[in-house]
């Protein structure tokens, strides 16, 4: 199993990349868009989704005190 923190990573970095395709493909046509009207902006958000989203995939650690209760 992958460690906590390169799960974070590649989340990341996986939305990052995602943000900019977004960008590209989609976009916004007037440029009033707070979010799609930049490729930075649009990256960046992309990579906080992401790293937000990798809390999906990791599993937390019981403590064996919880476990006795």
């Amino acid at each position: 199993m992958m460690k906590p923190r390169m799960i974070y990573i590649a989340c990341t970095v996986v939305g990052l990349a995602a943000g900019f395709l977004y960008w590209q493909q989609i976009g916004c046509v007037t440029g009033t868009c707070p979010i799609t009207s930049s490729p930075l902006n649009s990256s960046l958000y992309g990579g906080l989704m992401g790293f937000v989203a990798s809390g999906l995939f990791i599993k937390e650690k019981k403590k064996e005190k919880d476990q006795a209760e």
